[in-house]
């Protein structure tokens, strides 16, 4: 069968007094039917060029599936009187929202049915939920499209009847505030898509809802929040780059919004409410951050005292306050580590986690007056596990450990953490895992991962569908590159805007360390990453086509140029921190250097699956189908090139429990395809 081939339409676009054209501008007009059509033969082509891998997928779809427990629940939380956990059902695809009065050995109530909600969609995404601090209304937020934008309903939980008016358009984001009836919540724009408005809803009112806050610097989106201690709602205005805290008696919903620091480019801080005072993350004078105290009446940075000051080895990440404690998160070598520091001024300590590799971070902790932690912590051998710590007595209870059905040893596999060397010098960490039974070697396939943009840690955790791979002999590495912040913020300022290049040669670098090092070799190299991880994909395979045998791009952040010189589409404007204006030169002549899209050459691509959703709301679809349409016209070689297009969802891909796998099956089997034929057939 003959690929899909997306008719040419020269359209002149200039930037930055630079004039490109770009022969494939139509796909971006989404009512179009061509554009259906030609996505819909993209799909045909897909199911046709990986028809002899149809069972293969469905084994593995089976194989998957079948290690997650049907009938599981989460670890009950306490908050406000009730435990309130959610569970699945035998066969059912989303979450049943639950709580219990005082007790869980009293009667269940079900809040929410995820099953019977999802009825009729093709989509379904619970967003939020909050319950009345009287306990009687619940307002929850629902997407069916993929979108991102959310309804937000209401429910009475005494008589299990909805009432209240339906708002549309909302974010996610719920608070409410001590009268029982004002709830406030954050409005999106229906073209950007960027939270700008903070509204204020009165149940059983015959108002319209209140305006309480608009945003009007399109850098910045809007979150609201009721605070830990009950006592505020606060609401968050933040860029990528900067952030602006403000809040209001949540006793008082109709007085006025406080503000705390004004904003100031740059300057970054997160905020905790403790009695009288604020505890505060920030970093002002301090890179990797530090931690201050203010009062609640002087809260602007000339009143902060320094409670835990900057360290050049270690990025400061964020706090949880308790009423006799403070923990904090802190990242050293790379590993998230767990501080408790008691509010009497007695001896601190940290947690002991034991693994060369893991991820751990702070779980939801609503009470305020208890001597318990509540974390989490997996590695690349160890499932998601969710702990209780007694920071008093320093004793660690494990409350869950996720159930794999049908048995796994953590003592099978192997996990190590190795480092690279970078084109400068820089060592870069690299997590990896395989089964320690495994023939390592040049023959060996391996898949990496990365992602390095927006600070955005990529921490060693478990998967129970990547065992599916494991266990045909693959090995799984991650590449902590630059542009995410795993060796602090200096790690991520040296990969965006500017120095966004170092991302690219960091992951090229861990490859080809990779295969130095014999773990693998360019005839079994597989790479993925999704996203700005799907940008990362592409920036390396124009730069070195020759490295990898077969690359995994899932929504794909490629016509950078395009989608940054555009300020009606979603999220633009607020990405300049990131990647750079390109109305400035400077900025536009660095962003062409690598954009995907821009850098498509006449050369051997590798085997390349690039994924996309028609909904998608943060990379939008149009970029991964331009991006495919044009590598088809003029790359060289019979390497496969597949564009598969979800055309019922968004930028998550699939909703539902079991139903997100079917991608999952569809991806390993073309990287087994490529790099380990023979498995398809076993």
């Amino acid at each position: 069968m003959n690929p899909p081939k997306a008719q040419k339409i020269p359209v002149s676009l200039t930037t930055a007094g630079h004039e490109r054209i770009d022969h494939y501008f139509w796909l971006n007009e989404r009512d179009n039917p061509k554009v259906i059509a030609y996505l819909e033969d993209e799909n045909v082509y897909v199911k046709e060029m990986m028809s002899d891998t149809e069972n293969f997928r469905e084994r593995l779809f089976t194989e998957i599936t079948s290690r997650i427990k049907q009938d599981d629940r989460s670890v009950p939380y306490f908050k406000n009187g009730y435990f309130y956990y959610s569970r699945y059902e035998q066969g059912g695809e989303y979450p049943i929202f639950c709580r219990r009065k005082g007790a869980m050995e009293a009667p269940e109530e079900i809040m929410l049915n995820g099953n019977k909600m999802a009825h009729g969609h093709a989509y379904f995404h619970m967003g939020g939920y909050e319950v009345s601090p009287d306990n009687r209304t619940l307002a929850y937020c629902v997407d069916t499209v993929g979108r991102r934008i959310y309804t937000t309903m209401f429910k009475d939980l005494q008589t299990g009847r909805s009432t209240g008016a339906i708002i549309s358009g909302t974010t996610g984001c719920l608070a409410w505030a001590n009268d029982n009836k004002t709830l406030f919540y954050t409005l999106k724009n229906p073209e950007t898509l960027r939270s700008e408005k903070m509204m204020a809803h009165v149940l059983g009112g015959n108002q319209p809802d209140r305006l309480v806050h608009y945003e009007d610097d399109e850098a910045y989106e809007l979150e609201a929040y009721r605070s830990k201690s009950d006592r505020l709602i606060i609401m968050l205005a933040h860029s990528n780059t900067s952030t602006e805290y403000r809040f209001l008696d949540a006793a008082n919903p109709a007085g006025p919004l406080r503000v705390v620091q004004p904003r100031e480019k740059g300057l970054e801080y997160q905020l905790a409410h403790y009695r009288d005072k604020f505890y505060i993350v920030a970093n002002d004078r301090a890179k990797n951050f530090r931690l201050v105290e203010t009062t609640v009446d002087q809260p602007s940075k000339e009143y902060w005292k320094e409670v835990i000051p900057h360290r050049e080895d270690v990025l400061l990440e964020e706090i949880e306050v308790f009423k006799d404690f403070l923990v904090v998160t802190e990242r050293k070598n790379g590993l998230a580590q767990l501080r408790i520091r008691p509010m009497n001024g007695a001896e601190e300590h940290y947690l002991d986690f034991g693994e060369e590799a893991y991820t751990a971070y702070i779980s939801y902790n609503p009470s305020f007056d208890t001597e318990q932690l509540r974390f989490s912590y997996s590695s690349l051998t160890t499932p998601q596990s969710t702990f209780d710590y007694n920071m008093r007595t320093h004793e660690k209870t494990l409350l869950k450990q996720q159930e794999i059905v049908g048995g796994f040893n953590p003592g099978d596999y192997m996990s190590r953490r190795l480092y690279a060397c970078g084109e400068d010098g820089k060592k870069i960490p690299v997590s990896l895992v395989y089964r320690k039974d495994t023939e390592l070697g040049g023959h060996t396939p391996l898949l990496l991962y990365g992602y390095g943009s927006y600070g955005v840690n990529v921490d060693p955790a478990f998967s129970v569908a990547r065992i599916s791979l494991l266990d045909r002999g693959f090995v799984f590495a991650i590449a902590h590159i630059r542009g995410g912040q795993t060796l602090g913020r200096e790690w991520y300022e040296d990969g965006k805007l500017l120095n966004k290049c170092n991302t690219f040669k960091d992951f090229i670098a861990c490859a080809e360390y990779l295969i130095a090092e014999k773990y693998t070799d360019k005839n079994h190299l597989c790479a993925t990453g999704g996203s700005a991880g799907g940008l990362l994909m592409g920036a390396v395979v124009n730069m070195r086509p020759d490295l990898f045998k077969a690359v995994i791009a899932a929504v794909p952040f490629v016509d950078v140029i395009t989608t940054m010189s555009d300020k009606s589409i979603p999220l633009t404007i607020g990405e300049y921190d990131e990647w750079g204006n390109p109305d400035d030169e400077t900025y536009y002549r660095y962003m062409v250097s690598y954009s995907p899209y821009d850098n498509v050459g006449a050369q051997a691509y590798p085997n390349m699956l690039v994924t996309a959703g028609l909904h998608d709301s943060q990379v939008q679809y149009w970029e991964p189908a331009k991006w495919v349409a044009k590598m088809r016209d003029m790359k060289t070689g019979d390497n496969l090139l597949l564009l598969h297009t979800n055309m019922d969802a968004g930028h998550g891909g699939a909703s539902g429990r079991f139903e997100q796998y079917r991608e999952t099956a569809l991806e390993y089997a073309f990287l087994c395809k490529i790099a380990s034929p023979a498995l398809i057939k076993n």
